[in-house]
């Protein structure tokens, strides 16, 4: 290992350490001690991906279900691996956590996971409205004597793509993950901070032939972490890189809407978001599933196998399945509900827009030409060219290893910026109890000194 690989593996590893530490301590579970647990529901979620009031309606829910009160403590994460950590290693007690489909087949594989129960004191099964082709798809994550559906229940989906500005870019050219190649976009790009998306864009792209003649399939593609599809991965990443303005987590929205950026590889839900921003101040934006199929991800409620309160967990996801609460959770993130319902369905469809869409996959077969958004529900044409990415399992490392060579140095200025600033307020406390140490030492010194001249005084 050469000296510049060790100095920025051992940034990241401070980085990641300090972030942890600070993390911890930011997101620590507290509640009164003395309250009994049963009484309390931890929730672990992503940031922004529950609508307004919602929680608290759930509350009146469980009040009128059980006859008792329930305080819910509420956290987010933005790394599925950060919630990963805190609960395989740290144990933490939370109740229902929202892990991406790769982390609930990881969590099934370590048996953290306990079984959801269906039935209500005064309620229906909600959980029977998702749709039973996502429930198929979440049961490819099933492990021996573990069905997935038991023990996880999808609460969006969506599909990962292109984000572009039709000022600049021909419809197309959008069309084709080619254009993340194309040197006439160079610093016009952006691409998701994501690793597993990057490396599934790169496999596809790279057996685009294969893939137009049937030779290959996308699921074969982005789940083959076999050397040599590592080797293409990471050959495809290094030529698209001179490209690239920037990796985003989420800035990358904003770019667009300002023109700042042509093309975002991003994920249908942020597009959504985007495209309205954008509308209202005149930029016209669009999304793609490119061609060569895509990556299709599903988010999903699970208990945690150190779960303090499962029964209160699993009222909680049967709530989050009921149709009014899952079309209020669609409108405040922009992303797609598992449920499928006719209800659903009525809502959604709308008649101004000049295009039908084959969604008999998803609500059944009478909606097989219906108007609704082609960007929240994919035409059957586009699921059937998108996959979902599995767990890398003990091939992450190397994946890993490829994303950081890829991005060099990529902490960035923000990250060292905030290890110095944790290292600093560290050293601070650090100073400032040893101050507290030493004058505390002073002080008994001095009243032992004035003890021993009180008693030679005698």
């Amino acid at each position: 290992m050469n000296m510049y690989c060790y100095v920025n593996k051992m940034k990241r590893i401070v980085a990641v350490n300090l972030f942890l530490l600070v993390l911890a301590g930011f997101l620590s579970g507290c509640y009164n001690s003395g309250e009994p647990r049963e009484r309390v529901l931890k929730i672990y979620n992503w940031a922004d991906y529950i609508g307004e009031g919602v929680l608290e309606d759930f509350q009146a829910y469980y009040k009128e279900q059980t006859g008792e009160d329930i305080r819910i403590v509420y956290q987010t994460f933005d790394i599925n691996e950060i919630m990963l950590t805190k609960i395989e290693k740290g144990h933490e007690d939370f109740d229902v956590v929202c892990p991406s489909e790769y982390i609930i087949e990881r969590m099934l594989k370590k048996h953290l996971l306990l079984p959801i129960d269906t039935t209500f004191a005064h309620s229906p099964n909600y959980m029977n409205n998702v749709s039973p082709f996502i429930r198929e798809q979440i049961n490819k994550l099933s492990q021996p004597g573990e069905e997935a559906s038991r023990y996880a229940v999808c609460y969006m989906w969506g599909t990962a793509g292109i984000l572009y500005n039709r000022a600049y870019v021909p419809d197309s050219d959008a069309f084709s993950w080619e254009c993340l190649w194309d040197k006439k976009y160079a610093g016009k790009i952006l691409m998701k901070d994501s690793y597993r998306d990057a490396y599934g864009t790169a496999v596809i792209y790279a057996h685009a032939k294969e893939l137009e003649e049937g030779t290959v399939t996308v699921e074969d593609l982005m789940n083959d972490y076999s050397p040599r599809a590592m080797e293409i991965a990471e050959k495809y990443l290094k030529a698209m890189k001179p490209n690239i303005a920037g990796w985003e987590a989420d800035f990358g929205k904003e770019m667009m809407t300002k023109n700042k950026a042509w093309l975002n590889m991003t994920w249908s839900g942020d597009a959504i978001w985007a495209i309205e921003e954008a509308n209202a101040v005149g930029v016209d934006l669009d999304y793609v599933v490119p061609k060569e199929g895509s990556n299709i991800w599903y988010d999903g409620w699970v208990i945690p196998k150190y779960a303090k309160n499962p029964v209160a967990a699993s009222y909680f996801i049967n709530f989050m399945c009921r149709p009014d609460i899952a079309l209020r959770n669609m409108d405040f993130c922009g992303y797609v509900s598992s449920i499928a319902t006719p209800e659903i369905l009525e809502e959604k469809v709308d008649t101004t827009l000049d295009y039908y869409a084959d969604l008999s996959y998803f609500f059944g077969p009478d909606a097989d030409s219906i108007q609704i958004d082609k960007i929240q529900y994919p035409d059957r044409k586009v699921v059937e060219r998108c996959a979902m990415i599995r767990d890398f399992g003990d091939k992450t490392k190397e994946v890993l290893d490829i994303w950081s060579r890829i991005k060099g140095d990529n902490l960035g200025v923000g990250i060292t910026i905030l290890i110095f600033v944790v290292v600093a307020l560290m050293s601070g406390w650090m100073i400032y109890k040893r101050w507290q140490r030493y004058s505390r030492r002073k002080q008994q010194n001095r009243r032992s000194r004035r003890k021993r001249k009180k008693n030679v005084k005698r």
